[in-house]
């Protein structure tokens, strides 16, 4: 019984350990609050499966995402697609950035008005549905809330925007999801 407590403790503090760390790489201003920005898909649901349809074997284009809760102190939104199980490390997908605080969806084969596209780590400026060689991947859709605007004199990779949203992220919310072929 002893063993088992102290697993499920470990557990649990492993569980606050990774979510604090989560969070604190975030730069949010406080830590301890509760995200406020919030990231869906009416396509899946968080856990699900992504349809072929918004994968290399589909149509390849972007699903429909919704955005709602986005702090008031907002100046601008980013994007970020990636998938962490490649196996040469994290590959990123999609990045916009710029996006107008007050956007409230993504529609499906399209990005923001106004919004800047970043480089996905096939070094093209557009959305790379997923399409992981074997197994299953996981692909996190990340909504950011900043409080500036990025510039760049050329368009950004994902270290290059990682480095700019540094210090200025308010709040993030994420939606996982998972495909293979």
């Amino acid at each position: 019984m002893k063993k088992r407590n102290l697993v499920l403790i470990i557990i649990v503090v492993l569980a606050a350990g990774s979510s604090y760390f989560i969070y604190s790489n975030k730069s949010s201003p406080n830590k301890h609050t509760k995200s406020m920005i919030k990231i869906t898909s009416s396509a899946f649901s968080q856990n699900a499966t992504i349809p072929q349809k918004y994968t290399c074997t589909g149509e390849n284009i972007n699903p429909p995402l919704s955005i709602e809760g986005v702090p008031e102190n907002t100046k601008s939104l980013a994007l970020i697609i990636d998938d962490p199980d490649a196996s040469r490390g994290t590959f990123t997908h999609w990045i916009i950035f710029n996006i107008d605080p007050q956007t409230t969806e993504i529609k499906e084969n399209s990005f923001p008005k106004d919004a800047i596209l970043g480089k996905n780590d096939s070094g093209n400026l557009k959305y790379r549905g997923p399409c992981p060689p074997s197994g299953t991947h996981r692909y996190f859709f990340t909504i950011y809330a900043l409080d500036t605007n990025l510039n760049f004199s050329q368009p950004p990779d994902i270290k290059e925007i990682n480095k700019a949203m540094e210090g200025h992220i308010i709040d993030s919310s994420q939606i996982m999801a998972k495909y293979s072929k």
